[in-house]
């Protein structure tokens, strides 16, 4: 399609938007503040400002054709609905896909983060020449979006890919959810800071002057710091136990993990494709991948254009 389309990823602090050309390539950006507190109408009168700006940038004779945005969740795809994404405080219900298209009087999708950013990977990144793919996220939580044959699996319910509520030690800690030794309090951010912080203690090492994150663990780990490392380790077995079991349920073999976490590389990811083939069968392990994504922020972008193309076609 000869169509220009501006993918769009609305977190909690900032809000990206690229311009995608025919080719889906991104040609152009633009960062803002979500401003949460300001309420939705202010974000949606700066993305449209933002998309203006874009537009501009355009050949003669061209427009923006369509847009599409992600979001934390949890939200309604089908009908363009944010519900109340702990992240978007105040953000209740709001009809977000209504309110773009009506100020940009084009089509405009809504779809959950994650499974953007999967999409983005599976058409434009590592998933290229994959079937089927699983791309887990770590972040605050760990969740996943699961593509079979190019579509998106969502359950009955559109709660399928809880991937970090999966119990994989039954006398472990709580997690988030309250769910005992489940997958997310080994490899969680705030996983990761607590695990890191424990070691501090039992080394009998001062207390830090600053902020533990997970982001922090997984630079220090980069940097060398022994005790991060650790920690990194233990949370990519527990990836590996993970994907082990996903592998024996769906029978996919790639398995593409993103987050900053993920951009520590080989600590965190090799510890997984060693521990994954002692959870599943050797003729299943074999064929399990475990990669990093290559995107970074782009995958978002992409996947909502590449869901704003869609949504082009499917009206003609």
């Amino acid at each position: 399609m000869n169509d220009w389309i501006v993918g769009i990823d609305l977190g909690a602090t900032k809000i990206a938007l690229g311009l995608i050309d025919p080719l889906d390539r991104i040609v152009a950006q633009r960062r803002i503040p979500t401003e949460v507190t300001a309420g939705p109408e202010a974000a949606v009168e700066r993305i449209v400002a933002s998309i203006a700006e874009l537009q501009a940038e355009l050949p003669p004779g061209n427009r923006v054709a369509a847009a599409g945005i992600c979001s934390p969740g949890p939200l309604d795809h089908e009908t363009g609905l944010i519900i109340d994404p702990p992240n978007l405080t105040g953000w209740r219900n709001v009809p977000l896909r209504e309110m773009l298209e009506s100020r940009l009087d084009m089509p405009v999708v809504l779809e959950h983060d994650a499974k953007a950013s999967a999409l983005g990977e599976y058409h434009y990144g590592v998933g290229r020449n994959a079937g089927s793919m699983v791309y887990i996220v770590v972040g605050t939580g760990v969740g996943a979006a699961i593509i079979i044959d190019g579509q998106i699996y969502r359950g009955m319910h559109n709660s399928a890919g809880e991937v970090g509520h999966i119990t994989i030690d039954r006398d472990g800690e709580k997690g988030s959810s309250g769910i005992r030794g489940n997958v997310e309090s080994f490899m969680s951010g705030p996983a990761l800071a607590y695990h890191y912080q424990c070691l501090l203690e039992q080394a009998g090492r001062p207390a830090l002057q600053q902020p533990i994150t997970g982001k922090w663990v997984a630079e220090q780990a980069a940097a060398g710091d022994d005790l991060a490392k650790q920690v990194l380790m233990h949370a990519g077995q527990a990836l590996g136990v993970a994907v082990a079991s996903l592998a024996m349920v769906l029978d996919i073999e790639l398995y593409v993990i993103g987050s900053s976490v993920a951009k520590a590389g080989d600590l965190f990811l090799e510890p997984a494709r060693q521990m994954a083939p002692a959870y599943c069968f050797e003729s299943v392990a074999s064929r399990v991948k475990i990669l990093p994504a290559g995107l970074g922020d782009d995958g978002p972008i992409l996947g909502c254009g590449w869901l704003a193309r869609q949504t082009l076609q499917s009206r003609g």
